[in-house]
């Protein structure tokens, strides 16, 4: 037993054992907050450095597997063709993002309020989400004229299942004690769901966005693929095929790099969401003193 034990006078931060846990805490947080930013930034220069040494390797393996400085000085020389195709992608990503997110949320919204319409359109959602986008995409482009429309349609498909699952399994995970109490109080339907389900429902909503978005540019790079959209209207995707046509391999990895980036930033962006909604009191993003 401890002198802060006996004397109450005393204050606990007097005590060794608490200031030393304490400072075991602060010492892991400094360490944490370190390793987040420097693991990932070696685990980057590494990659890059093995790349070079890959590249280098053999004439014939540098030749189609350029190394980075190839790669890094044809994306400065190719920077407006390849940031204007980024642009057209990221506009496909994100319409088709919106279109799936409000779509998706109506109608969980409308499976949780009726079970017969559940059970009458859930299983076309649930096939449109089964069937590859790649065999659905040659109907789609015999019966949409408007190149944008086709394949803003490919990528809502594959982006829109996430969000309309994830949002319904969180209004149905509701607390049934605390619907009980709202009926008791004489709660309509839509204060119910606005008050209740809806922020039950955000953070299941909030992990199918992570998913719906990357899934989004996959979508619109798979549909500009089929698609084989050429001009200025042109994604990236099709700058990846323009420049393996031509075996201009550095343009094909700048290309690539930077869908993967896009990817990468998206995720990010939908985490940083998740943790700015969630951060106070769900227990998914809550910090844990360890």
């Amino acid at each position: 037993m401890t002198t802060s034990d006996l004397d109450p006078a005393v204050p606990r931060s007097a005590d060794p054992a608490v200031d030393a846990d304490e400072a075991r805490r602060a010492r892991n947080r400094r360490i944490e907050a370190v390793a987040r930013w420097a693991l990932p930034l070696v685990v980057v220069i590494l990659t890059v450095w093995g790349w070079h040494l890959f590249s280098n390797s053999t004439q014939t393996r540098g030749l189609i597997f350029p190394e980075p400085a190839r790669v890094w000085g044809r994306f400065l020389a190719d920077y407006p063709m390849l940031f204007g195709s980024l642009m057209v992608t990221l506009k496909i990503t994100f319409l088709a993002l919106g279109i799936a997110i409000i779509g998706g949320v109506l109608l969980a919204i409308l499976f949780t309020q009726s079970r017969f319409a559940e059970l009458v359109f859930f299983p076309y959602a649930v096939v449109l989400q089964v069937t590859p986008i790649v065999s659905i995409a040659p109907l789609i482009f015999i019966y949409v004229q408007d190149p944008l429309a086709r394949v803003l349609i490919c990528a809502w498909i594959v982006a829109f299942f996430p969000i309309l699952s994830n949002t319904t399994l969180g209004l149905k995970s509701t607390d049934s004690n605390l619907r009980d109490l709202y009926a008791i109080y004489g709660a309509t339907w839509w204060q119910t769901l606005l008050f209740l389900q809806l922020p039950s429902a955000l953070p299941y909503f909030l992990g199918g966005l992570r998913i719906a978005g990357g899934l989004a540019l996959i979508g619109a790079i798979v549909a500009e693929y089929v698609a084989g959209i050429s001009g200025s209207g042109s994604g990236l995707a099709f700058r990846i095929l323009e420049a393996s046509y031509r075996l201009n391999y550095p343009r094909m990895f700048a290309a690539l790099i930077m869908i993967a980036v896009v990817g990468v930033i998206i995720f990010a962006a939908t985490s940083f969401l998740s943790w700015v909604f969630l951060r106070k009191w769900h227990e998914s993003a809550i910090r844990r003193e360890t």
